[in-house]
Order: C-alpha cells, then structure tokens, then sequence
C-alpha cells in the first residue's frame, strides 16, 4: 500500500475521535449544560459499572480461545513495559525540568500510564472499517482488534491503580489517612516499626522476632493504601467473566455461536457494550474543556511530557516489539503488532487525574496537560499509526 493510503486509513479514525471530543466539549459548555460536571459524573458510573464491563465481556468472550490467551501472553508484558518505561522517562524529566514538588508526581503519573482502553477501543474499530486498512477483512479485523483493544483496557486498568497508583502515592511525600486524617511519612513509619519499644538490648531471637514483626506491620501498611477496589473494576470482572467463557468449551458451546441456547446473553451483552465508545469519547470532550481554565504550569514541562509520550516512548515501544518478534516471542500477525506499537504511543490515562484527586494535587494542572497531550494527540497519533502500518505490513 502507498503511504497516502496508509495516512488516510490512520487520519480518519483519529479525526471521528476529534468530532466527538469537540461535540462532547460544546455539550458541557456552561450556556449548554447538557454534559455538565454533574452529568459527567452520573454518566462516568454507567460507562464504569455497565457500559465497559459489558463490552470487554462479550468481546473477549466471542473472541478469546485457550490457544490464542496463548498466544496472547506478550500483551501484559508489553503494557507492563510501556509503564516502566513511561515513568523512566518521567523521572528523566522531573530532573531536567525540576518542577515543584508538588507536580513530580503526576508528571511521572502521566508519562508513565497510556490511555490504553477507551482510545484503542475507539481507533481500532475505526481503522479496521477503513477501505484502505492493511488488515484484510474489516469484519474479522473489527472482531479481534476489539479483542486486543479490551484485554488491553483490562490489564491496563490493573496496572494503573497498583503500578501507578503506587507511584504516585509514594512521590507525593506524606500519605494521607483517610480513617483519622493523619499524615504519615514512609520514613517515620519504617523507623517505628523497625525499632523497638524498649530501651534495654534483647537476645538475637527477641531482636529477629521484633524485626519480623516490624516488617509484617509496613507490609499491612502498604496493602491497606493499595486500591484493591480500583484494581478489581467491573472492566476487570467483565475481562475474567470473558476469559472464563471463551476458554471453557462447555460455556462457550452454551453462549457463543448463532446456534448457541444462550446467545441471547452475548447478543445482549454486545448491544450494551456498544455503546461505551460514543458515550466515553463524549464524555472526554467535556472532561478537557476544564484545561482551557488554565493553571500555573510551565509550557515546558507540558512539551516535555509530550516528547516522553509521543516521541521517546513510541520509539522504544519499535524496540521493544521489534526485539521480541526477532526473538521469536509474538507471532507475526500485522494487526496484533500493530496494537502493540500503539500502545506505546497513547496520551495520557484520564484516570490520572482521579488519581491525583485522591491525593488533593496538581488537579488544575493535570486539566491543562490533558488538554494539551489529547490536542497534540490528534497529529501524533496519526502519524504514528501510519508508521506502524506501513512497518508490520
């Protein structure tokens, strides 16, 4: 294929995705309001709880076999490795930048978690519907490029409230507690639980006892901040209960297939779910009119974390699928290594900012740099996924 062939087919879903955005910012407009603050929340929870879940089920469900979970066991190693990477880069940045304390952590939150569920969901589809797509048949690319796109948005929603999450608690210095409102430093609570109570020397035994005791008590502590609930989302439960009907041949005779006694249940399933993609594309539209407020940060920093995520990070993610399918690690499907180079070059996770929420900072700035990175998005992205179909093709 050409290279206008292949930019075509890469510019058109990324220009559907900007016609919703700019329809879902003009309906959160204040002289509008029909997407307000409060409206976007009442329609976050039902994307969250039931528009989501429903769609990465019933995809994976109709999709997903023992042999191809198989074969599909590069994907969480690669999304792993765009996180890694990401906050490496971050960290680079946070050093040359040297922005207040108070914004490293959602520097490193943004470089280091990619929008890896609802923008794959959006642009797959949309490229495989394309009559100059690489891919070959537009039905069987839309089928498994959902597949690929909804077991990318379920392990990166588990990496994100434990890796990132994580991250970004332990660069935001005192950590709150949320049952009595005290601030605890790592550093006071390693000393005290390390430490004994007592001033006069105990036996070898006593001093190992006390140790072992003192670090079951930072694990607890530890635990008790991770966000087990944000890790267990519904998306998360929606990618088990698909992965338990497609690999197991009893249900999946029972549910999937047009002769199937209980097809009803996936049919229903994929109506509901279809309607996750419009609806979040909205609602990102009004999420990124709060970045035209503006906030103090830098422009700098902002160009900063879009070279790490639309610059560095792709060209790392050519390295690290290339270096694996030399290796012999993936199989050479041109759509699978597709949505593995792409998901190295993603904007940043709008959850980042409900992340940062938890915390109680940088929310004005974190508006700002959403806006921006979804802006520059728009040319990135389509340059990128042209470089990557004519590169697996």
């Amino acid at each position: 294929m050409g290279f206008m062939d292949l930019f075509s087919a890469a510019s058109m879903p990324v220009l559907k995705v900007l016609i919703v955005t700019a329809l879902g910012s003009f309906l959160a407009l204040d002289s509008i309001d029909i997407l307000g603050e409060a409206s976007r929340k009442h329609v976050n929870n039902l994307v969250f709880f039931v528009f989501n879940p429903a769609l990465v089920a019933s995809n994976l469900a109709g999709t997903i076999t023992y042999e191809s979970m198989i074969a599909l066991w590069f994907m969480p190693v690669n999304i792993l490795l765009t996180f890694i990477i990401g906050s490496a880069l971050g960290w680079v940045l946070t050093i040359i930048a040297k922005p207040p304390q108070h914004l490293k952590p959602l520097i490193l939150g943004t470089c280091a978690a990619g929008n890896l569920g609802n923008m794959l969901l959006i642009i797959i589809p949309a490229v495989c519907k394309e009559q100059g797509s690489p891919f070959g048949d537009s039905d069987v690319c839309n089928t498994n490029g959902t597949a690929y796109a909804s077991l990318s948005m379920a392990v990166g929603a588990v990496f994100l409230w434990s890796y990132v999450y994580n991250l970004v608690r332990l660069c935001s210095g005192p950590a709150q507690d949320s049952g009595n409102n005290k601030s605890i430093t790592v550093q006071n609570d390693l000393t005290e639980s390390l430490l004994p109570s007592s001033a006069p020397s105990t036996p070898v035994n006593g001093k190992l006892k006390v140790k072992l005791n003192g670090m079951k008590q930072q694990l607890g502590k530890v635990l008790k901040q991770v966000n087990f609930k944000a890790i267990f989302a519904p998306s998360t439960f929606g990618a088990i209960v698909g992965f338990v009907i497609g690999t197991i041949a009893p249900m999946r005779k029972l549910i999937i297939g047009t002769t199937a006694p209980l097809r009803v249940i996936q049919d229903s399933a994929t109506l509901v779910g279809n309607a996750a993609i419009p609806v979040v594309t909205l609602v990102v539209g009004g999420n990124l009119l709060k970045g035209l407020k503006g906030s103090g940060i830098s422009l700098p920093i902002v160009l900063g974390i879009a070279a790490v995520r639309y610059v560095f990070l792709p060209l790392c993610g050519i390295l690290v699928v290339k270096g694996a399918l030399y290796f012999g690690l993936l199989h050479a499907d041109p759509l699978y290594l597709f949505v593995l180079l792409l998901q190295f070059a993603l904007p940043p996770a709008m959850n980042i900012g409900t992340i940062m929420q938890l915390f109680g900072a940088g929310e004005s700035e974190c508006s700002v740099i959403m806006l921006w990175t979804y802006c520059l998005a728009s040319i990135s992205l389509t340059l990128w996924s042209t470089f990557f179909m004519w590169l697996v093709t």
